[in-house]
């Protein structure tokens, strides 16, 4: 016996149902070969088609939504960071490079590295670590203290290893810092936990900075900072350097504001970054 079926009669503007059998048509709702504004009708009953404007991402949006990616990576959530890049493949109308590389991250197997090394953390657990750096050059490190550290925009993991040769040459006036390495979370290939002593912070050295100008107020305190005392137009701080690398990005923002008055080696290294900036930009310099 036929199936009934519920009959209604529309009342539409002349050229209205050539525009519903061509949305059905787009579709590819049909009955035989025909375009069915009937089957239309069902579809958008059961909320199965989409009418209207295509919802896409314009380029700041798409931009953020790198980011948001990044963080959620950072953070450890992980499903949720997948979520927002299959949403990022589908409605980005992306050029081919970028849909090629999210697409490869998509197909990537997903290891949680942050919840993990948390967990080794929290017991205080040392661990070893296979790190592929920014030459594509695998490392691997015994890590026997570790932190989650925000530096611009991004965690980052802090750790302490045996290890010291890699970085022997590029911070050589360092020593006391050898065994610090500040890490990216999406660079980390493996984690496996190992026996050894955990030992209760990183090296750090004590640097002098002076503010002037505007940071004489503006200057925000740090955890790290040991003594904050303003004398005349100049702010001294002391503090505690985990790594020298964010010490002078951060430097180099204020410019003629902050100064690092010691030690030697962090004043040394600073000179040498001006230095190079000169040789860059043609400005002659006293030998």
């Amino acid at each position: 016996m036929p199936r009934k079926k519920d009959t209604i009669t529309l009342s539409i503007p002349p050229g209205t149902k050539e525009k519903l059998e061509e949305i059905a048509r787009r579709l590819n709702i049909l009955w035989g070969k025909e375009a069915s504004v009937s089957g239309l009708i069902v579809a958008i009953a059961q909320h199965s088609v989409e009418i209207g404007k295509p919802f896409t991402l314009d380029a700041n949006q798409i931009n953020a939504l790198q980011q948001a990616i990044k963080a959620l990576n950072d953070a450890g959530h992980i499903g949720e960071a997948q979520t927002v890049l299959a949403l990022l493949l589908e409605r980005g109308n992306l050029e081919a490079p970028l849909r090629q590389s999210l697409m490869k991250q998509l197909g990537q197997p997903v290891r949680e590295w942050r919840s993990r090394i948390e967990e080794l953390i929290q017991t205080q657990q040392p661990f070893y670590l296979l790190y592929q750096n920014s030459q594509d050059r695998e490392l691997d490190y015994k890590v026997r203290h570790a932190q989650v550290r925000f530096f611009e925009k991004r965690f980052h993991l802090m750790i302490w290893c045996d290890e010291t040769a890699d970085v022997e040459d590029d911070i050589p006036e360092l020593p006391e810092l050898w065994h610090n390495r500040c890490l990216s979370f999406d660079r980390i290939k493996s984690v496996v936990a190992t026996s050894g002593d955990w030992r209760d912070e990183l090296d750090y050295i004590e640097v002098q900075l002076h503010f002037r100008g505007g940071l004489i107020k503006a200057y925000q305190p740090k955890e790290e900072d040991l003594e904050d005392d303003t004398i005349g137009d100049v702010r001294q701080v002391v503090r505690r350097v985990a790594n020298p690398f964010w010490l002078i990005r951060e430097v180099a923002r204020y410019w003629e504001d902050c100064v690092i008055v010691s030690p030697e080696s962090m004043r040394d290294r600073l000179k040498q970054k001006v230095l190079t900036l000169c040789k860059l930009y043609d400005i002659e310099t006293r030998g």
